[in-house]
């Protein structure tokens, strides 16, 4: 009997995120709240984040075997997508990805989600105009509610 089609460990690499998390700012201030879940046989993250005060999104995530890769498609109550692709980095998920603004001015985004020994995830989201240097957009501790 041939393995589940998601069963392998790259396929397992983004597990450690899954769970129900408050998410807080680094002066301790709840962000808001995120749950992700697996889906389809395991073959699929989805997050869905609020921060109870009118903003919303949610995202799938998956790892394509054909190109070795992990995607996520991010939308939320701005209108924003985010496509962002990568994979592990030293323990760490990074995800890469870029916006086009109404203006037309490119925005490359960068997303890191670490793993910590005590069972938080810090997320780190950098961003950076055109070619510019990266400044943080977001800077989150997931911690299990």
């Amino acid at each position: 009997m041939a393995a589940p089609p998601c069963d392998s460990s790259a396929h397992r690499a983004f597990d450690f995120w899954l769970g129900e998390w408050n998410v807080h700012t680094p002066d301790g201030k709840l962000a808001g709240t995120n749950r992700i879940v697996s889906e389809y046989n395991g073959c699929v993250l989805h997050e869905r984040y609020d921060t109870g005060r009118g903003y919303s999104g949610e995202s799938l995530n998956t790892y394509d075997a054909g190109r070795k890769v992990w995607h996520q498609t991010w939308v939320d109550t701005t209108g924003t997508l985010l496509l962002l692709e990568g994979g592990l980095r030293n323990g760490s998920m990074v995800l890469e990805g870029q916006t086009t603004g109404a203006d037309a001015k490119l925005t490359r985004h960068r997303i890191t989600w670490t793993p910590n020994s005590d069972g938080s995830v810090r997320q780190l989201w950098e961003s950076s105009e055109g070619n510019g240097p990266w400044s943080v957009a977001f800077d989150g501790r997931y911690s299990r509610k």
